[in-house]
């Protein structure tokens, strides 16, 4: 496809490399001389440089009246330059515009899109939160992604020493547990090489297994993984009242009655104005790694401590001290992938990424249309979680799973039949039309899987253009 990106940020950078990598034409645009320079020197793209939102710069990326671009994508940190970029485009014929806002406004409902003829806007601010939430929740795993609208998710649990699992294999595990509705679908092994399990594969100490579980069970895996069980949620710390920080605040104030939310900023008007739209939360104006601060307030009893600041650096410091204060899950927001690795450094229990989580959504939506939600990218491992539905009348109707002949590399997770059924299938699993089934396969393999149960897959060398 060809595909024009505004924007060479980290966002847009993730996504370039992602789409010329697998064989589209990408044009990028870039108002910055030291980002354009970047992406000349390590992008497979044209740059073109100048301000999205002039309709010169477009028309030299090839935004033309009947032009044949695919999708022209808006992702700078400016909401304005985005929507007008994609007006622009829409003008010039591109057949898809989308657009990341930063506002949380534009993105609460489909009006504004819709409104504006852009096809879809995306904020990740939610979608991270949620996340933030899951690993405070589930207090071993060190990532979590959910599924099957939040009926089951992947967890990251590691091994631990004295775990039943240890010398276990996998069948052994589910014949131990008939009826734990869990699969390990990914093992990293240290400084071997990463497995995508099969029944025959033994656990190890200190494995991190990537599992699909349905979420009400999730207690047992953490129980069998690390011996222990994730107390309820009593306190927890925010630093950094920003629009992330807010929402998980809020999230935390629904789910968990009872839970001491303390939001800690340093703008003491924001802290005003935060107090008065989260009545249960206790807003602090200060400094979330002043140790008199959080000693005061209890930060040795507190069961989470999420550091959202706009800086990477000041997050990961912020939890590194917290967690040296003695709370029990230290959560670090990250934007730039260079500080993916950083729990393996520093005393930090996990890391999110609101940019992986938007070029990721991005990307789920241009190569599944109409399925934006349906995927889960997990770029640490390059690997990804596909949920689809069989259609009425699938040709995979009343066929076994053994009898399919599913191509190498490509997992089935899990099936959902109606809305409390929810299984791990087996060999003698009968399909049936309306099926949600959950895929998991490396980012190489998914559209060989996509393809395979009669999903679409609009993508480069693997795939096909749009009509």
């Amino acid at each position: 496809m060809k595909i024009v990106v505004v924007g060479a940020g980290e966002v847009g950078f993730r996504l370039v490399k992602t789409l010329s990598t697998e064989g589209h034409d990408v044009n990028v645009v870039e108002n910055n001389e030291e980002r354009a320079m970047r992406a000349e020197a390590e992008l497979d793209a044209r740059v073109v440089r100048g301000s999205g939102a002039r309709p010169q710069t477009l028309y030299d990326a090839g935004v033309v009246s009947g032009c044949n671009i695919d999708y022209l994508i808006a992702c700078t940190e400016r909401d304005e330059v985005n929507i007008l970029s994609c007006l622009i485009a829409r003008l010039g014929g591109v057949k898809r515009v989308v657009a990341r806002a930063r506002s949380m406004e534009f993105t609460d409902s489909l009006d504004w899109a819709d409104s504006l003829g852009i096809d879809m806007m995306f904020s990740p601010e939610r979608s991270v939160a949620r996340e933030i939430l899951e690993l405070l929740s589930v207090s071993s795993a060190v990532h979590t992604a959910e599924l099957l609208d939040g009926r089951a998710a992947i967890y990251a649990f590691r091994v631990a020493q004295d775990s039943p699992l240890v010398g276990c294999s996998l069948m052994e595990f589910r014949r131990q547990n008939p009826d734990l509705i869990a699969v390990v679908v990914y093992i990293e092994r240290g400084d071997e090489n990463d497995i995508i399990p099969n029944g025959a594969t033994v656990l190890k100490k200190d494995d991190l297994c990537y599992v699909v579980s349905y979420r009400e069970q999730v207690w047992r895996l953490e129980k069998l993984f690390q011996l222990k069980t994730t107390r309820s949620l009593k306190r927890v710390f925010i630093v950094g009242g920003g629009k992330l920080g807010f929402q998980v605040a809020r999230r935390l104030r629904d789910a968990y009655k009872g839970v001491e939310v303390r939001l800690i900023d340093k703008d003491r008007d924001k802290c005003e104005r935060l107090a008065a739209e989260l009545p249960d939360v206790l807003v602090l104006s200060g400094d979330g790694a002043d140790e008199g601060l959080l000693s005061q307030e209890g930060i040795d009893e507190a069961d989470g401590y999420v550091a959202a600041t706009d800086s990477d650096e000041v997050n990961m410091i912020y939890c590194s001290v917290a967690k040296s204060m003695g709370a029990r899950k230290c959560i670090a927001v990250v934007r730039r992938s260079l500080y993916q690795e950083m729990p393996d450094h520093l005393p930090i229990d996990a890391v999110v990424d609101p940019n992986e989580a938007l070029a990721s959504v991005i990307l789920r939506y241009i190569r599944y249309p109409g399925h934006s939600k349906a995927l889960s990218i997990i770029e640490k491992i390059n690997a990804e979680m596909l949920e689809l539905v069989l259609p009425q009348d699938t040709p995979l109707a009343g066929r076994a799973l053994m009898d399919l002949n599913i191509p190498q590399g490509v997992l089935v997770a899990l099936v959902g039949r109606t809305r409390k059924n929810v299984f791990v299938p087996v060999g003698k699993t009968i399909f049936e039309p309306l099926d949600h089934v959950i895929l998991f396969a490396s980012t190489e393999r998914m559209p060989v899987a996509a393809e395979f149960f009669g999903l679409g897959w609009h993508g480069g060398k693997h795939g096909h253009n749009d009509p």
